[in-house]
């Protein structure tokens, strides 16, 4: 039992904030805060409205997760047993710190990328892990659903089910229908850099870089049928080879429809998908005449994108996402995939939020719930498959993200 922060108030917070309160035997005080606490507001009252939580028991706050100071100041006045950084993959390192100075344990579901390069890499928060554990604090990275429960199903998988992992492809379908000519399904500046990068995956001890979508295939996901499937680079893959040596073999393939692929060419095309800044010139706010301005394109075409908190409403079918794995059990080569369908309609009614946005907050209120029995709470900084897999596993089937497993079947990979 004890009191958490969630930094942020997105789609992911508001799930994972809804999960939080429905778990409040475990969490007893909660505190939600962003950039704008208005957002943070109409969040817990939403929550308290549904009867979760007493009406104004969940506290809000305004914080720019920028800040260090700012931070501290906030922790040290509400005095968190533990930070849920639910904010942009940009604020990692100043809400890590601020954990540091202020003595709070902290969680996450992305790793730290730089504003002014689309990289993202573990090394950053890695860096921390000394602090961390002289401070007697612990800090949990990644966990979402990928990262997050992908990396947890491979730990279940390596724990019950092989002697030795060699081939693991973690497979995301989005095979919803939001009704809109472009969307992103959560933030547009970091799901486009994302993308439009160049893909990456673990071949026989060393990376193999290819071109942006260049390796694809058709994969076909339970409930669902074929999807065209695409291979990215992705985070989780570089702590699990870390983590599991013998895997011989580790990619992460997304799937994308074709209507998606044809906007985001023309983004691109035209320059919308660039991160660094332009000179613009605007009309004065005052009517005085044309003043220059720098904007940054993707932050730009965020702006005028549909909110992806907002398209939870009409959003029909479902996610299916999950880990194919291959490997050595007694001697003998075994198959195993275990995995997740989420239905956005389901997500929506409970959270008011779609599927994506869902699958990604359960585990991060999970990973907390773990902190706050003392299942996971070792000082340092730690991937979540460096943990016990299995009261996770067992969690998933209670909040809402139930697993299903298929030994021995076709992996098509």
């Amino acid at each position: 039992m004890g009191k958490v922060i969630i930094i942020g108030a997105g789609g992911v917070a508001s799930v994972a904030a809804h999960k939080v309160a429905q778990n409040s035997d475990v969490f007893t005080e909660i505190m939600i805060a962003s950039r704008t606490e208005s957002k943070c507001r109409t969040l817990a009252d939403a929550i308290e409205s549904k009867g979760l939580v007493p009406k104004g028991s969940i506290r809000t706050a305004r914080v720019d997760a920028d800040n260090v100071e700012e931070l501290v100041a906030l922790f040290n006045s509400f005095r968190p047993d533990i930070c849920m950084n639910l904010a942009l993959p940009y604020q990692d390192l100043t809400i890590m710190e601020a954990c540091l100075q202020a003595g709070v344990n902290y969680l996450d579901t992305a790793n730290y990328e730089p504003k002014d390069e689309a990289h993202f890499e573990y090394s950053w928060q890695w860096a921390f892990k000394d602090r961390f554990e002289k401070a007697g604090l612990c800090a949990i990275l990644g966990c979402g659903f990928d990262p997050g429960v992908t990396s947890i199903y491979t730990a279940y998988a390596a724990k019950h089910h092989f002697d030795e992992i060699q081939y693991l492809d973690i497979v995301d379908c989005n095979a919803g229908d939001h009704h809109k000519a472009f969307a992103t399904n959560f933030n547009p500046e970091i799901n486009i850099r994302e993308i439009t990068q160049k893909g990456l995956y673990w071949q026989d001890g060393k990376w193999v870089e290819t071109e942006p979508l260049e390796i694809h295939q058709p994969l076909n996901y339970p409930e669902i049928g074929p999807k065209e499937s695409y291979l990215l680079h992705h985070e989780e893959i570089e702590s699990l080879v870390k983590n599991y040596p013998t895997i011989k073999r580790a990619r992460f393939w997304m799937t994308f429809g074709e209507q998606y692929l044809k906007h985001l060419e023309v983004i691109q095309n035209i320059g919308m998908s660039r991160i660094d800044e332009i000179e613009y010139q605007a009309e004065a706010a005052d009517g005085s005449g044309p003043v220059k301005v720098k904007i940054v394109p993707l932050q730009f075409l965020k702006a005028v994108l549909p909110n992806p908190q907002e398209l939870g409403e009409n959003y029909e079918g479902q996610t299916s996402i999950g880990c194919r794995i291959r490997g050595l059990r007694d001697g003998k080569e075994h198959t195993y995939y275990v995995y997740n369908n989420c239905s956005h309609r389901a997500a929506y009614e409970e959270t008011g939020m779609q599927g994506v946005s869902y699958t990604t907050g359960v585990p991060a209120m999970i990973g907390a719930l773990m902190f706050m029995k003392g299942l996971w709470k070792q000082p340092g900084v730690w991937n979540v498959e460096e943990f016990d897999p299995d009261p996770f596993m067992d969690e998933l089937n209670k909040q809402g993200l139930p697993w299903h497993e298929i030994h021995d079947g076709d992996l098509e990979l």
